[in-house]
């Protein structure tokens, strides 16, 4: 729409068009008008450049590889003007999830990111060296154990939304470097935290769509949850579903699952998978076994929100045991669409209990698993000045926000993902 007739510098109008391009950024003076097809516009008298473009920028209807949308997440944005609305819907959810704990009593908090141990998860860390203490660090993996010691410290209430980090695999759900949030209550336990699971994520859906469901068609789901569109609609309308974590197993293997406390039962596991055809590499222990049968058999049912209850004491070495249920914990977890999305229970806080339990993870990575818990003693310690009866609760928002935007992958809902390096 720019104009001769209509300028204030005729010499400068000659100018600015000789080299102004697509991509230059500029400030325009000017009165508003129409196009010669209606479209509403500026009629400029001034032009001034403010930076320019030395790049051809791709075409108006959008920059689709992947990988170069990944490594120049500036250029995804000046062209795919879309995305810019994913990150702003995943700044409102955590916007909408600090409104959340903060009208209910909880206090925002800060722990390590490097720390000499990195507890509070089953996961490998990232390890490195500090030249001030001469001693090897880790990047944390979970901010668990930190949070609970505030407990200790009369801190009945908190929660911290940070970066954690886990030197392992990368695939559509896996970043090693991802946001979680994680909250911690005094006298409360995993049972109170459903409901309240259930209001959150509600409450997030509502706000961000308008309504209770979202569409999606980035599914994981096995044979007899096939759909001709693979597009599904995930209702968040409580209460949710819920399911018995071994029972689920049984009920896909069509077999009872030996008692987790015999001597044999590791033999007898392996021999299930074998049989079954359940892929688990080693080193083979009774954690990674029944993770690999749930992971492989249940999960992918879990299309529509569903929390999983009643974890073996083997695959949760932080929470406490089930009184009602034999080698069980009070813990949930909750999937969607085929994903684990939030994870809680009930805080194991008897410190002797919480040693031995820790020493049984050692034997773990004695076999191998690199992803056993790594004893804690500072940890433990400050467990026998009293952790009041406690919920602990934890979700990954990049895996949340991306079932939101309908993303196949995690990469879509992170600004700067991991990338392999393409220097020589």
């Amino acid at each position: 729409m720019s104009a001769f007739e209509n300028y204030n510098d005729p010499k400068n109008f000659e100018q600015i068009h000789l080299y102004l391009k697509k991509g230059d950024l500029i400030i325009v003076d000017g009165f508003p008008g129409k196009s010669m097809r209606g479209e509403l516009s500026i009629l400029p008298i001034n032009i001034e450049f403010q930076a320019p473009c030395y790049h051809l920028l791709p075409s108006w209807y959008g920059l689709k590889n992947k990988e170069i949308r990944y490594r120049r997440r500036y250029l995804d944005l000046i062209v795919n003007k879309k995305i810019r609305d994913h990150f702003i819907i995943r700044s409102k959810v955590i916007k909408i999830i600090r409104e959340f704990l903060d009208l209910r009593g909880f206090i925002e908090v800060e722990t390590p990111i490097l720390s000499s141990n990195a507890g509070g998860a089953s996961a490998t860390p990232f390890e490195t060296f500090s030249k001030g203490l001469g001693t090897k660090l880790y990047l944390r993996i979970a901010p668990e154990l930190f949070l609970k010691q505030l407990v200790i410290g009369g801190m009945e209430r908190v929660y911290e939304i940070g970066k954690q980090f886990r030197n392992e695999g990368i695939d559509p759900s896996h970043n090693p470097e991802f946001t979680t949030c994680e909250f911690y209550q005094a006298y409360a336990n995993c049972e109170i935290l459903i409901p309240v699971t259930e209001k959150l994520l509600s409450d997030i859906i509502f706000k961000i769509t308008g309504n209770n469901i979202i569409e999606i068609n980035n599914v994981k789901e096995t044979n007899d949850d096939k759909d001709e569109s693979n597009t599904k609609i995930i209702n968040f309308q409580t209460p949710f579903r819920r399911i018995d974590f071994i029972s689920s197993i049984e009920s896909k293997l069509d077999l009872t699952l030996p008692n987790l406390e015999e001597p044999d039962v590791l033999e007898k596991l392996i021999e299930i998978c074998k049989k079954k055809e359940i892929f688990c590499p080693k080193p083979h222990t009774v954690a990674r076994l029944l993770d690999k049968m749930f992971s492989q058999l249940v999960e992918p049912t879990c299309i529509q929100p569903t929390f999983v209850c009643n974890h073996p004491i083997q695959l949760s070495p932080l929470a406490k045991k089930n009184p009602n249920k034999i080698n069980c914990v009070e813990r949930f977890e909750l999937f969607i669409a085929g994903t684990e999305i939030c994870n809680a229970y009930s805080e194991l806080n008897d410190p002797d209990e919480q040693r031995e339990r820790f020493e049984q993870q050692a034997k773990d990575r004695d076999l191998g698993d690199n992803e056993a818990q790594i004893k804690d003693e500072e940890f433990c310690t400050a467990l026998e000045y009293g952790l009041p009866p406690t919920a602990g609760w934890g979700m990954g928002i990049d895996r949340f926000c991306a079932l939101l935007i309908n993303a196949a992958n995690i990469k879509d809902i992170l600004l700067f993902p991991l990338i392999k390096s393409n220097n020589k």
